[in-house]
């Protein structure tokens, strides 16, 4: 039987989430630096880096890959940090995970699909670039 998780731990997991959500990039780098895991994942299996893409917060998306990020990482429905930033059409975030290696293919939908689906050209030539 495996013990209760700290309080603290939970609200701690808590506030880092939403440092990635709101683009906090020096308090979020902060903590990473401090020994937070840079692919902390929350229960619906969304990473931060897959957070901080959805909201467009290009500087903490790249942040986080410096850290070690897994760009390729997919959450539970099947979503990768990319198709996250390219459906909410920031082309800073698309750039930096594809700069990282991030595969436009991956997940599903894929970013690619996600691009075609939304009819968003822009999203479509960066990822075809």
């Amino acid at each position: 039987m495996s013990e209760p998780i700290d309080p603290g731990v939970i609200a701690l997991a808590a506030k880092v989430f939403d440092l990635a959500r709101e683009g906090d990039t020096e308090q979020l780098t902060a903590y990473l630096d401090a020994g937070v895991p840079a692919n902390l994942t929350n229960d619906k299996g969304d990473t931060l880096l897959i957070l901080a893409a959805y909201r467009g917060h290009v500087d903490t998306v790249a942040a986080l890959l410096e850290r070690g990020a897994d760009h390729s990482r997919i959450n539970d429905r099947g979503q990768s940090p990319l198709a996250a930033a390219v459906f909410k059409q920031s082309a800073g975030a698309v750039r930096a995970l594809l700069a990282a290696g991030a595969d436009p293919d991956a997940g599903s939908p894929s970013a690619r699909a996600t691009a075609e689906f939304f009819d968003l050209p822009e999203m479509s030539a960066l990822l075809n670039g």
